[in-house]
């Protein structure tokens, strides 16, 4: 295996990399905290596929993006979101298009918590609208994934700003965003039964 083949300082950032992609699923480079570990999994994908592929995972790296993403082969081991998190993590791609859009050279956008709730109503949403302790733990959930990050104390204001990273792109693919309107209306006729939903296209 290229394993051994690494140095001892690189056999401990393998360690500690896969098991953050276990955990986490996606990198980015544009988080500051995943920068190193972006490049070490491009440098290095693989020996780190060449482990993971004894688990059934792989990893796919998305270099435009920069975003490495965790997948299992089996399909198993999927992130697992219920239906207004789900909703939510596709008016989250909207947002990202709206605003990609407006910008030539970022990579990452920001939005405030407004215009979510505000894509809700707009979208036909309004009976679903988060309160309070679903909004924070629907962002808490999404932060931990590394798709967005929250940049303010109070993540349930209004104006409370959220990063939105490209990371969406390998979790919503839809090239045609009119695809992601279609899977909303999906779920405007769902109810709450639908406890897990898998938004990876």
């Amino acid at each position: 295996m290229r394993y051994y083949e690494l140095n001892s300082r690189e056999k401990e950032e393998f360690k500690r990399v896969c098991n953050y992609l276990l955990s986490h699923s996606l990198v980015t480079k544009y988080k500051e905290s995943n920068k190193k570990d972006y490049y070490f999994v491009e440098n290095n994908l693989l020996v780190i596929n060449e482990y993971l592929d004894i688990l059934g995972f792989e990893v796919e790296v998305n270099k435009n993006l920069k975003v490495a993403h965790l997948i299992n082969k089996f399909g198993t081991n999927k992130l697992a979101f219920n239906l207004i998190e789900s909703i939510t993590l596709l008016i989250f791609r909207i947002l990202y298009q709206e605003k990609m859009e407006e910008l030539s050279l970022s990579q990452h956008v920001s939005i405030e918590v407004d215009e979510i709730q505000n894509k809700f109503i707009a979208l036909g949403f309004k009976d679903r609208l988060m309160d309070k302790t679903i909004l924070r733990k629907t962002l808490r959930k999404f932060k931990r994934y590394n798709i967005i990050e929250t940049l303010d104390r109070d993540i349930t204001a209004g104006d409370s700003r959220i990063i939105i990273f490209p990371t969406i792109q390998m979790l919503v693919r839809s090239e045609n965003i009119d695809n992601v309107y279609e899977k909303l209306q999906v779920y405007k006729s769902r109810g709450d039964e639908d406890n897990e939903e898998d938004d990876r296209d």
